[in-house]
């Protein structure tokens, strides 16, 4: 039988630390003198630090040098560790253990396939590190999605063949990255904005064990 791995994005699938992510570029906008809304962090998503800084200056209409780029980058960072510091198991989205727990128990190889480079902490605090047979974050790659990378490297440590992966994602990149890469994409998330993945659902409540059981036989 064909070995089947499954990757996990992080945040929006496996927890939403959008929300602080949202709130340390605010609190960086709104110490450079601009607004930064709800609406305008849509554009942040599945996007690197570095880039994400990038769109903010330009929304703000800032102008900066590098000695400046690199202090907001590590400024913004160390606000966001703030807000995660606090994290527990009531941050994780709802049946995310039903999902880990019924790959675990069939000892289907998982892996976390992340932009962020707090991902492996964000685990530990919430208290899900020990699903994941490999953890490829924002430390081990150096394109960012739609680039597959990510996901690739992920396929390696599961020792799987990528055509036989299965990614969840809840970013428009992340969905391009996981088709490059010849893998089966499902979003979560709104059907409407991730229309290119395989599969979509609101969130995995709407995921049954029977459609996961197809996915590890198809």
């Amino acid at each position: 039988m064909t070995k089947t791995g499954f990757i996990f994005d992080l945040d929006g699938v496996i927890v939403d630390t959008a929300k602080y992510h949202y709130l340390a570029w605010r609190n960086l906008a709104e110490e450079l003198g601009f607004e930064f809304t709800k609406e305008q962090n849509e554009l942040f998503k599945g996007v690197s630090r570095k880039r994400c800084l990038e769109i903010l200056l330009d929304i703000g209409r800032v102008e900066a040098t590098q000695e400046q780029f690199d202090r907001w980058m590590i400024e913004k960072n160390v606000d966001y560790l703030k807000y995660i510091e606090k994290m527990d198991a009531s941050e994780i989205l709802p049946d995310v253990p039903r999902v880990l727990d019924f790959l675990k128990e069939r000892q289907i190889p998982i892996a976390l396939g992340s932009a962020s480079k707090n991902a492996r902490p964000i685990l530990e605090k919430v208290g899900l590190l020990h699903y994941f047979d490999g953890i490829v974050d924002g430390n081990n790659v150096t394109k960012a999605k739609p680039d597959p990378e990510v996901f690739l490297i992920a396929a390696e440590q599961l020792g799987v063949r990528s055509e036989n992966c299965v990614v969840f994602e809840d970013a428009v990149a992340g969905v391009q990255a996981a088709n490059t890469a010849k893998m089966l994409s499902i979003g979560i998330g709104d059907s409407t904005v991730l229309s290119e993945a395989t599969y979509n659902f609101k969130d995995f409540t709407e995921m049954n064990n029977e459609f996961l059981e197809g996915l590890i036989n198809p």
